[in-house]
């Protein structure tokens, strides 16, 4: 991936945990005042799609959260294949950094969750994967708060980590957080996967075949149950990297180009003011020590620290992969606190988690109030260390002896 790719795609991200942070901190403050009962009327109200006798009728959350974040990972999905193709994760060697740290980032912080929920309401559980989560647009926001300090291999370390993470939440999300199959929709779904298969191999180019088949495939799928977020990775996987005219033009990066702003200044900010949102009457800070919230706040700010830095570690002292580039051990640890940033991913899934409506009123509270709480820490930690770890690590730390 060039350096000036990188450079572009940091940006982005950067600007948008900005804007993250400010659509949250409105939402959490309509939420607690006088003004609640319009912020809970505007996400409710219903809106409808029909075409003859068929049609989709939902509340405004829920297209947001079904609708506008198949676009988001119809992006993931782009940045996967890119990166798998020609990107930071292209060789072996290149892939095992990340690759180690995000799954040691996924696997410690749902353990610490099903710890300390392990015995008490068995519908808790189904939150485990919420801590699992990487917000990639806040995580890069607050390391571009550091500035030159942050070597940018540690920005390309972290942004490898949380797409390899994005893919993990993929998987997660389409295995444990989908309802009964509809079998009727079905084969409309496998008809609407060929035709994009049969699109890429002609290597046909128009993107607007591609939204045209993504758009019934994202219907179907809506309707057999699978989360209907999944179509937009579909859709990706089949864009193709390289114009057959012209070997130096790639459809993909030119959507992903494109897509990009709209995500990460429209579509990201909008969903995390429709859903970080809730009141917290009630909540005192023992409120934090029940099981959902404190499993989520250690996991995110414990467990993804540690299952992402002692792989690296391992992997770097082993010699099966070099150490990020003009880093010092504390940064690359900063680096692995910033990965317990969850906020928007953690969110999503914890809104899949507990579908049920009787569910999401006891739950969503908590969740939320542990998301806050353990990605705050972990922002704060990150921050710090990758500021200040240049000089600190000179003295104190020497994992390299």
């Amino acid at each position: 991936m060039p350096i000036r790719a990188i450079r572009e795609f940091i940006r982005y991200e950067a600007a948008a945990g900005v804007l993250l942070f400010a659509t949250a901190t409105v939402a959490i403050i309509l939420a607690n005042t006088a003004l609640a009962p319009i912020y809970g009327h505007l996400l409710d109200v219903p809106l409808a799609i029909s075409v003859g006798a068929h049609g989709l009728a939902k509340p405004l959350l829920l297209w947001i959260n079904d609708g506008l974040m198949a676009v988001f990972f119809l992006l993931v999905g782009l940045e996967i294949k890119r990166e798998f193709i020609e990107g930071q994760l292209s060789t072996a060697r290149q892939a095992l950094l990340p690759f180690v740290g995000a799954v040691g980032g996924m696997a410690l912080p749902a353990g610490i969750y099903i710890y300390f929920n392990f015995g008490h309401d068995p519908l808790a559980l189904n939150g485990w994967a919420i801590p699992a989560a990487t917000d990639i647009a806040f995580a890069l926001g607050i390391l571009a708060l550091v500035g030159s300090r942050a070597p940018l291999s540690l920005k390309v370390l972290l942004t490898a980590i949380a797409i390899l993470d994005d893919l993990a939440a993929i998987i997660i999300i389409a295995v444990f957080y989908t309802d009964q199959l509809s079998l009727e929709a079905v084969e409309g779904a496998l008809l609407c996967m060929v035709g994009l298969i049969v699109l890429s191999r002609l290597g046909v180019e128009r993107i607007a075949a591609y939204v045209l088949f993504g758009v019934a495939l994202w219907v179907f799928v809506l309707k057999i149950g699978v989360h209907a977020t999944l179509a937009g990775v579909l859709v990706a996987l089949a864009i193709p990297m390289r114009s057959r005219a012209d070997r130096e033009r790639s459809p993909l990066k030119e959507l992903e180009h494109d897509l990009h702003p709209w995500v990460a200044y429209g579509i990201i900010p909008l969903f995390a003011f429709a859903n970080a949102g809730v009141s917290f009457a009630g909540v005192t800070p023992s409120s934090l020590l029940e099981p959902v919230p404190l499993g989520i706040a250690a996991g995110l700010f414990l467990g993804k620290q540690l299952g992402v830095f002692l792989p690296i570690l391992v992997a770097i002292r082993l010699g099966l992969a070099e150490k990020p580039e003009g880093a010092t051990w504390l940064q690359i640890y900063g680096v692995a606190a910033l990965c317990g940033v969850g906020f928007t991913m953690s969110l999503f899934i914890g809104s899949l988690a507990f579908e049920n409506p009787a569910d999401d009123q006891s739950f969503a509270a908590p969740i939320r109030l542990g998301v806050l709480s353990g990605s705050i820490l972990s922002g704060l930690l990150g921050y710090f260390l990758v500021r200040f770890g240049a000089a600190i690590s000179s003295r104190s730390v020497r994992f390299d002896h």
